[in-house]
């Protein structure tokens, strides 16, 4: 018999004791004295269960996680009760677990289980970083309000926010964590932490050992990610990380091994503390000797002959030793279009294949390998399906998609389909995975899923800012996964019927001094069968006449003015030759040029029309991948003509005597100059009107053509670093000498190459660090005397943009570049000079977000003159803002 002063467990503070055997005690619940018989093991019924220390908790949730009821048969001690204790315990719940026995009364026994409650985080106060990092933080570490305090959650924290700093180069980081009660809440508790980063450790200086075959300054150069303090390295810093040191040093080896020291070893590196600020890093190495290749024999191949495999390895008898090389030769992971034997085999439908080179001799300095080939069963796919594509309709992506059920299996057209997937736009290309799923190397088979993340393909542009007088607004909307054929199906709106990869784009821009007006369709597909792109485009552009009144306020005239309306038709073929990367496209557009009393120095004459009917035949070449807003690789080549009738060969009309006459016009104005008398008013009046007629029939029906060139190529050079590199060259010519050129067409170069609105069907071409089109060179007038920028009539540019991503999520992607730039226009061909050219140099941003399309600044700065009269120095800085160029 024992006295109420006993426990059945007392102070279970771990989950050891949790398990344990718990010895039972007599309690009373009225902290009265009684006897009571007690039996150790002896079965009992439940008669009764209390929850005492609750603070937050309800007595029945607890009752209920302990999963003991009244009337149920218990074992006292038992497994009963150490299962209660132990589940408990591991809620995480309660920092203290205790149960009694308060009373037995014949087989009934009566239990009381007290617990303590571990207290909630209420808030949590973080110093020592910058504010607007602390969100980020307390989601990393999951520092929730209302989350249970434990030791683990603190050591956690502490542990992952000293890494966290220690990962970035602060190798003194010391984090503090501090609770302290809330005494606004019920068992809250309040946490402090402190983050003393200290200051970013350095590597003063990396020192060799035992190196004699390789320079200090190649193995220095070989830590890709670990480089010691210099005052002009700003690329690479020279922080200590230690997973990038790790990581360089099995660089190092691989730099030994690229040299056919396949021995080399590293024997110890150490690091030693100069001072809070800089560390010195020493590596010992073991280099061994230098070895060649040997024989290399082929084993196990039937698809392709030694002589074949040999020639793809590029490796001969005799050459130094490379396992790097080597490596890659046979598999090589980093780029998925590699010219290496796996692919080799992969690409042929030999999936299942694998290929090992095994060493089976080394006498002095040879080496001799073997290849050693399992071919494998030649695979086809079964089943190609895709998922996640939310909007976009199945027959979009499928004919896009490269690889079909029952092809053999080729990673290069896998590849392939991812780029031109990626190229829709529709998803994001970051995030488009082929899953190879079901493979069954007894049967060949194997299915293919690309799995799809869809990105926002709809742009909205709506704007409005003050220029030209007065107040321009500006609404877009730009569809590029348009569904016409839903047109009138209310329920397709979601909010605009979409999914079948059509592009529709409207645009609307008006201000007091111009209207206009622009709708264009394209359909990718022409008929669903063949990737035959048709494109409509309708345009109406008017121009009021402007002056200004006794008040010298702007007066806008719209009974006077200038309008252009066009319409353009065009279709564009995919061709399978030379390659299927060609697009080849034919499109017919037609220009009414009308004037009603409009003059300005770009045109001959202020009443009248001109019309231009005309033919582009376009060859390109595209790809650039995998992205198209951010392309890593590949190339983008378009090449154009657009030519109209040559009229004047099957005309009546003596153009020679047209431009006589105007030649002896402008002549006679320029003898009156400015008219002394009313008769040479009148005559210079006459003159004036004959002038306007006559550039009028001159220009009635335009006759030109045009060419131009682009080409971008993009080569990434380390990581995400892209290097692009830009060509462009542009001439406009005339089939009649006595005609020449024509007043529109014409290319205007400089700035950042926005243009949105133009009367004169002009290329506006950029070439920032210059003001906007004042890279455009200026003619005089013969009539006026005056300079005039008339437009060039040939241009030429050249640039080096480097890019680097900061993020390519759907939601923006957003990258950095600087460039160097150069370019020129020339009134023509005459004064061409490819290498008379306008320099530049500067960085920029781009942001690409889908609802509203490409955002952007650059600053250049302008090393030479721009081509306005009077215009010496270099341009200087200039600040471009870029509104939806291209990418």
């Amino acid at each position: 018999m024992e006295k109420r002063a006993n426990n059945l467990t007392r102070g279970i503070t771990n989950f050891i004791l949790s398990t344990l055997i718990i010895p039972l005690f007599l309690f009373s619940s009225h902290g009265i004295a009684q006897e009571t018989d007690f039996e150790e093991g002896k079965q009992y019924i439940l008669g009764g269960l209390t929850v005492t220390g609750l603070q937050s908790y309800n007595e029945q949730t607890v009752k209920s996680y302990t999963g003991l009821r009244v009337g149920q048969p218990i074992k006292v001690p038992g497994d009963e009760i150490s299962a209660v204790i132990k589940k408990l315990w591991n809620l995480d719940l309660f920092s203290n677990v205790e149960m009694f026995y308060t009373n037995i009364e014949d087989d009934q026994i009566f239990l009381e289980l007290n617990i303590t409650e571990r207290p909630t985080l209420s808030n949590v106060t973080v110093y020592g970083i910058k504010k607007r990092k602390v969100s980020d933080i307390l989601d990393d570490t999951d520092l929730k309000k209302g989350k249970k305090i434990t030791e683990s959650l603190i050591a956690n924290t502490k542990n992952y926010l000293q890494n966290k700093y220690k990962k970035q180069g602060f190798l003194n980081a010391k984090v503090s964590i501090a609770t302290s009660a809330d005494t606004t809440g019920t068992n809250t508790q309040n946490m402090v932490i402190n983050v003393n980063k200290g200051d970013k450790v350095k590597i003063k200086d990396i020192n060799f050992v035992g190196n004699e075959k390789l320079s200090n300054k190649r193995l220095r150069k070989s830590l890709k990610n670990t480089k010691k303090k210099k005052f002009f390295r700003f690329w690479k810093k020279s922080k200590y990380i230690e997973a990038d040191y790790q990581e360089d040093l099995d660089n190092l080896i691989d730099t030994y091994a690229e040299r056919g020291y396949r021995d080399a070893r590293i024997l110890s590196d150490t690091f030693v503390k100069l001072d809070e600020k800089n560390i010195e890093l020493t590596v010992e190495v073991e280099e061994g000797n230098r070895y060649y290749f040997g024989e290399i024999d082929f084993v196990g191949n039937s698809v392709y002959t030694d002589r074949m495999l040999s020639q793809a390895l590029g490796i001969k008898k005799g050459d130094t030793y490379n396992g790097v090389l080597l490596k890659e030769r046979i598999a090589d992971d980093s780029d998925p279009d590699a010219q290496d034997l796996t692919n080799l085999y992969q690409n042929n439908g030999y999936l299942f294949s694998s290929i090992n080179p095994v060493e089976v001799s080394a006498v002095n300095d040879t080496i001799d390998f073997e290849i050693r080939i399992i071919e494998g069963k030649e695979t086809f796919l079964d089943h190609v399906t895709v998922s996640g594509n939310d909007k976009t309709n199945d027959h979009v992506i499928y004919r896009e998609i490269r690889t079909r059920p029952g092809q053999k299996y080729s990673k290069s057209n896998i590849v392939r389909t991812i780029r031109e997937l990626g190229q829709l736009g529709f998803f994001d290309a970051e995030q488009i995975v082929p899953d190879i799923i079901n493979p069954n190397p007894n049967a060949g088979t194997v299915d293919v899923n690309y799995s799809l993340v869809e990105s926002g393909s709809s742009q909205i542009e709506l704007q409005g800012g003050f220029g030209g007088g007065g107040f321009i607004g500006t609404l877009g909307l730009s569809f590029s996964n348009f569904s016409i054929k839903n047109l009138f199906n209310k329920e397709a709106y979601k909010p605009v019927p979409m999914g079948d990869g059509q592009t529709f784009s409207l645009r609307l821009q008006a201000s007091r001094t111009f209207r206009v007006y622009s709708l264009n369709f394209a359909e990718p597909w022409l008929g669903g069968k063949k990737p035959v792109r048709f494109n409509l485009s309708l345009s109406r552009t008017q121009q009021f006449a402007t002056g200004f009144d006794q008040n010298g306020r702007l007066d806008v005239d719209k009974s006077r003015g200038f309008a252009i309306t066009g319409i353009t038709a065009g279709l564009a073929k995919r061709v399978q030759w030379p390659d299927d990367y060609f697009t080849l496209s034919h499109s017919v557009s037609y220009q009414l040029y009308d004037f009603n009393d409009y003059r300005s120095g770009i045109f001959n004459f202020g009443n009248g029309s001109s019309n231009s009917l005309s033919y582009t035949f376009g060859l390109s070449r595209s790809s650039q991948g995998p992205s198209r807003i951010f392309p890593m690789t590949g190339s983008n080549f378009e090449f154009t003509a657009k030519l109209t009738p040559p009229y004047s060969l099957f005309s009546s009309k003596d153009f020679g005597q047209i431009k006589e006459d105007i030649d002896a016009t402008t002549e006679r104005l320029i003898e009156i100059g400015d008219p002394s008398t009313v008769e040479e008013q009148l005559e210079a009046q006459q003159l004036s009107n004959d002038l306007e007629r006559l550039e009028e029939e001159r220009f009635k029906l335009l006759e030109y053509y045009k060419i131009k060139f682009k080409g971008d190529w993009y080569t990434t050079l380390v990581d995400k670093l892209v290097l692009r590199t830009n060509a462009e060259f542009g001439f406009l010519g005339a089939y009649n000498h006595d005609i020449g050129n024509v007043p529109f067409e014409r290319f205007y170069v400089g700035g950042d190459g926005l243009g949105n609105f133009t009367l004169d069907g002009r290329d506006v071409v950029q070439l920032r660090g210059y003001d906007n089109q004042s890279i455009t060179p200026y003619d005089v007038n013969p009539v006026t005397g005056r300079l005039e920028q008339d437009g060039g009539t040939i241009y030429n540019k050249f640039s080096l943009e480097l890019r680097y991503p900061l993020t390519l999520k759907p939601s923006a992607s957003i990258y950095a570049l600087s460039f160097l730039e150069a370019g020129n226009a020339f009134n023509n061909f005459n004064d061409y000079n490819p290498f008379e050219l306008k320099r530049s140099a500067g960085v920029g941003l781009r942001i690409f977000m889908p609802a509203f399309g490409l955002l952007g600044i650059d600053f250049g700065y302008g090393f030479d003159p721009d081509a306005r009269p009077g215009s010496v120095g270099p341009s200087g800085w200039q600040t471009h803002f870029i509104i939806g160029q291209q990418f």
